[in-house]
């Protein structure tokens, strides 16, 4: 049996299981999502009670972080609640507000999904009495390890795409050497300024470290200011702290807003030829730029001398239980369903690890070609930052990010961020 049929075989069987539930229930769904995003998983949430015959109702907040909390310290949780961060999710199980999926799931993630065993640890928390136990299902990812550029620039230049860390050096020694800038990097974000510095060291130390030391990273059990830390800090120095390297020189990395940065890409003639960004960025492209056409992208390539894989960085909104009933273990056994992502894939917007979609499902040829590089991980990490203590996350590694490129040592920035992460312990 191939695979396509074996999925398919599965889709069916879920989906008369679905129709099969005992009786209709009501279920309600809280998310972060507004706008399109709602109206877009309203349309999955409508699939799914048509085929499962529950009475599904979608409520979107842009402060669900807070009012989870509330709502589950009052004893009015939705029955399922769509985490934008695994930390806070993991707090909410520690505490008892969270149940876990039916046993199963995990073994079912790790086969169906790339990279799954990497899945299965980000929704995996502790309970009240310490006990791991899988909480959280991921459906629908983001993507942050992708390089833009211009391929008329390029084309132009006769420069290839690199596909490791050795040969994105060796081009951009290249273009300096044609008389060019190659990066264009900005730090800029208002009070938020630095956050961009984060996800380049987030980056450089899946390139240079185990996923093991990632996860310690993470939660502290590895020091900041540890040797292996500075050293991957220093690998995003290596790049930003270059005059030759970037657009204004290394004093203008901090001072230049990170929306304006990749703009020099569409300058004639060039400002800079790559820009390392979040799946996001083309929604601050000049106006009329085509993805696929006017602007494209490659995995920001990690090393061939080291073995470290295909490490993908990333983000996503984990599905978890806060008021159980059997329509949430069936919305959760529904997501399983490759008809599940491939409605979203079909209307934009959505990136996703299962193996057995369509990829000629999704809205443009763009975004499949991203969600390959999904796919192609062989390790999946979530944003360290939005897993660390807000003081920490949000707060000293943006400053010291800052700092650093501003000129201060890069074991005396990263010093910085463990004292302040010794004072929220």
């Amino acid at each position: 049996m191939n695979i396509a049929t074996k999925q398919l075989l599965l889709a069916s069987v879920a989906t008369l299981a679905l129709g099969a539930s005992a009786q209709a229930e009501q279920l309600t769904v809280f998310g972060p999502w507004l706008g399109p995003d709602q109206k877009n998983i309203e349309v999955v949430l409508a699939d799914f009670a048509e085929k499962s015959g529950h009475d599904v109702r979608y409520v979107g907040s842009d402060s669900f972080e807070q009012q989870i909390m509330i709502d589950a310290e009052a004893g009015s949780s939705p029955n399922v609640a769509v985490f934008p961060q695994p930390g806070l999710a993991s707090d909410m199980a520690k505490r008892g507000f969270l149940t876990p999926l039916k046993d199963g799931t995990g073994d079912w993630i790790k086969e169906n999904y790339a990279a799954g065993s990497s899945w299965v640890d980000l929704g995996t928390y502790k309970d009240k009495a310490g006990a791991d136990n899988l909480y959280g299902f991921f459906y629908k990812v983001d993507v942050k390890s992708l390089v833009w550029y211009n391929p008329e620039n390029f084309e132009d230049a006769g420069y290839e795409i690199p596909t490791t860390m050795e040969d994105l050096k060796a081009l951009t020694d290249q273009i300096v050497a044609d008389g060019a800038t190659p990066w264009c990097i900005g730090l800029g974000s208002g009070g938020a300024t630095g956050w961009p510095a984060t996800d380049w060291v987030e980056d450089m130390m899946l390139r240079t470290q185990s996923p093991e030391m990632y996860d310690k990273w993470v939660s502290n059990e590895l020091k900041f200011d540890d040797p292996a830390v500075v050293a991957a800090i220093d690998e995003f120095g290596a790049f930003a702290r270059n005059d030759k390297y970037v657009v204004g020189g290394a004093g203008a990395v901090a001072s230049t807003d990170f929306r304006d940065s990749p703009k020099g890409m569409f300058s004639s003639p060039p400002q800079c030829y790559m820009h390392r960004q979040a799946s996001f960025i083309p929604a601050f492209f000049p106006e009329g730029t085509e993805v696929g056409e006017d602007a494209d992208f490659f995995y920001f390539p990690a090393y061939e001398s080291k073995d470290l894989g295909k490490p993908v960085l990333g983000a996503g909104t984990l599905w978890a239980i806060t008021n159980e009933n059997q329509a949430a273990h069936d919305l959760i056994e529904y997501l399983q369903e490759p008809a599940a992502h491939e409605i979203f894939m079909a209307l934009g917007g959505f990136l996703t690890p299962h193996k057995g979609v369509d990829p000629s499902k999704f809205k443009s040829e763009s975004t499949a070609k991203m969600n390959e590089i999904l796919l192609g991980a062989t390790t999946f990490r979530f944003d360290g930052s939005d897993l660390m203590p807000g003081a920490v996350g949000t707060g000293s590694f943006w400053t010291a990010m800052v700092d650093y490129v501003g000129g201060k040592d890069a074991a005396e920035a990263a010093s910085d961020v463990q004292k302040s992460w010794d004072a929220v312990k």
